[in-house]
């Protein structure tokens, strides 16, 4: 593995601790066939230097890796005060048939019980396609400590 270029105040320990922690949908960025941007939201979880996503094996997200798998990604809540991690990569396509990926995603974001959604979703699982983000860039940024002086000062 190539080594990851790392911009902004954190270090790659408190970027790995960020991405495994943060529970906010992933903004992938990609390409579209005519060059323009395309951005999905997608649960994530990061692992041994990867993120990892789904999505269905028809849905625009994995065409359009299948044709340039370059992407760019953002990890940070909506509300202030910003911070997060925001990076490049390069995404591979693969199955986990037997679908535990897409059940550690639902775990991550909803919780392990055993609910009409959660058995909806699996019974879904071998139309999955598991993407597999290698970040070549990483860049965080963090103003809570400023954002937080302004709150208070107002």
């Amino acid at each position: 593995m190539s080594k990851i270029k790392i911009t902004g105040p954190w270090d790659m320990q408190k970027i790995e601790s960020y991405l495994d922690t943060c529970v906010v949908p992933l903004k992938l960025a990609i390409i579209s066939a005519r060059g323009w941007p395309v951005i999905a939201s997608l649960w994530f979880f990061y692992e041994n230097g990867v993120i990892c996503c789904a999505s269905k094996e028809k849905s625009k997200v994995v065409q359009l890796l299948k044709i340039n798998n370059k992407c760019a990604f953002e990890v940070s809540p909506d509300a202030p005060p910003y911070h997060g991690v925001r990076g490049q990569g390069l995404a591979a396509l693969s199955h986990d048939r037997s679908g535990k990926t897409l059940e550690n995603l639902h775990d991550r974001f909803l919780g392990n019980s055993k609910t009409p959604f959660k058995s909806w979703l699996m019974r879904g699982a071998s139309e999955e396609v598991i993407i597999r983000i290698t970040p070549s860039n990483l860049m965080s940024w963090d103003y809570r400590n400023r954002m937080d002086k302004e709150r208070k000062d107002a």
